[in-house]
């Protein structure tokens, strides 16, 4: 490129750019599936659907990113989780309505590209998504000198899902006296980081790398913990060949805006669910971020999930039965009543 060196001295490195993406092919060999075409590096990624597994194939798409838990990578030199986290939210987005993952699409954008930082990123998403059986078909890498503070970056992904047109779980069955059953996340997951970030590092004046002893590590360890993947356990559950194939009425992914603002998105007008507060153990972490920040409990619920990652609602009669095959730490939260399609709390 004749102006390559202007370009470099306005603070894209084309050649740089170039280099570390012409490694992407080893980096995510790993989440090929079959149904992938071409190669990564083309102008769009291709996947081939195999409509045979499939009478009416709906496909499910979703998009979102880290927040500002990037910070926290930015903080301690860690980026290796982040990605992970970006897939699992992504996958778990998609989950809630019975879709299986098949392909995603990453977006990074920095200031300056730095290759340590571009393979622990890469290295996070290619992991996450050969757990999860989806593949990594490509993506975008944006060089923005002007947009991000050194050793900054923006990291945001898509996912593409598909599921049977009559197997979509959308909460339309939901009756009241159903029951809710609640996984258990391990921590903050993606959301809430920049309440937790004011409370910790600002009003407490702590470091990332402190211990406490509460916490059983540093608060970076803590903080950085990989966003669940409830997926496959819901693909579990609502496999033909399960006892449980068709218990799920509704799952809820408990994210930004807590319960409150996640599980009305699956609730019929004319049912409410009733989240039982005590009825689950409540991760350290959250009680210091309630004493340390003098939030309410009602905020504490609307911006963090609390412990609980996911919910599932299912008929009373099954409900016992599919609590035992979501494995230790499924509890149960609550239940449906009659209602306007809110989620209130006891």
């Amino acid at each position: 490129m004749k102006n390559s060196s202007a370009y470099a001295a306005a603070g894209v490195n084309i050649a740089l750019g170039d280099a570390l993406k012409s490694k992407l092919p080893q980096l995510v060999a790993r989440t090929r599936q079959p149904g992938c075409l071409g190669k990564i590096g083309g102008f769009g990624g291709l996947f081939e659907l195999d409509t045979k597994k499939y009478r009416r194939p709906v496909l499910v798409s979703s998009a979102d990113g880290v927040g500002t838990k990037l910070k926290i990578a930015v903080m301690t030199g860690r980026h290796d989780t982040v990605g992970q986290d970006l897939v699992n939210h992504c996958v778990n987005d998609i989950a809630v309505l019975g879709s299986k993952p098949i392909y995603f699409l990453d977006y990074i954008g920095m200031g300056k590209l730095e290759p340590a930082v571009f393979h622990q990123l890469i290295g996070g998403l290619a992991k996450a998504c050969a757990e999860a059986k989806c593949a990594l078909i490509g993506g975008e890498t944006a060089q923005l000198p002007d947009m991000y503070a050194p050793g900054e970056y923006d990291l945001a992904g898509t996912i593409v899902g598909v599921i049977e047109r009559d197997r979509i779980l959308d909460g339309r069955r939901i009756r009241p006296g159903d029951a809710i059953i609640g996984l258990p996340s391990n921590g903050l997951h993606t959301n809430g980081y920049t309440l937790a970030r004011k409370i910790l590092f600002g009003e407490l004046g702590y470091q990332p790398d402190d211990r406490l002893k509460e916490l059983g590590g540093t608060l970076a360890d803590e903080l950085l913990k990989v966003h669940r993947n409830y997926g496959p356990l819901i693909l579990k559950l609502r496999d033909k060949k399960s006892p449980h194939a068709d218990a799920l009425k509704g799952c809820a992914h408990i994210t930004g805006g807590g319960f409150t603002g996640n599980i009305p998105r699956i609730l019929p007008k004319t049912v409410d669910a009733v989240i039982r507060r005590g009825s689950w153990p409540v991760p350290p972490i959250f009680s210091i971020l309630q004493a340390g920040g003098n939030v309410s409990v009602e905020e504490m619920h609307e911006v963090f999930n609390m412990g609980i990652g996911m919910v599932f609602v299912v008929a009373a009669a099954k409900a016992d039965a599919v609590r035992r095959a979501c494995g230790p730490g499924a509890l149960f939260v609550g239940e449906i009543v009659r209602g306007k399609g809110v989620c209130r709390l006891s």
